[in-house]
């Protein structure tokens, strides 16, 4: 399965549907991808979504920190994720 590490991602199914998240990682056997948002969902406990309950908004151009971090496989807080979702959805590529 392609690495998504770092790509921010819209929810279209589930309790989240709407949210916008960050794929934290990729869970090789059940082919789903490990999502956050820093806070209702904690980087501790990501969210294990099937691919097409989610929309790509970001594929991994969105210059920020804390994504640089997560990319290079490095942890990131909670903190730092709801910051660069912030930053994201600031900026005119997040606009709804």
């Amino acid at each position: 399965m392609y690495d998504y590490t770092g790509w921010i991602v819209r929810s279209t199914a589930g309790h989240d549907k709407g949210a916008l998240l960050c794929v934290t990682g990729v869970d090789q056997q059940a082919c789903r991808l490990l999502v956050c948002d820093g806070k209702r969902r904690r980087t501790a406990r990501p969210k294990a979504k099937k691919l097409g309950h989610l929309e790509m908004v970001c594929r991994g151009t969105f210059e920020h920190p804390a994504i640089r971090k997560l990319e290079n496989g490095l942890t990131v807080s909670d903190r730092e994720l709801r910051r660069a979702l912030a930053a994201f959805r600031d900026t005119d590529q997040g606009g709804n």
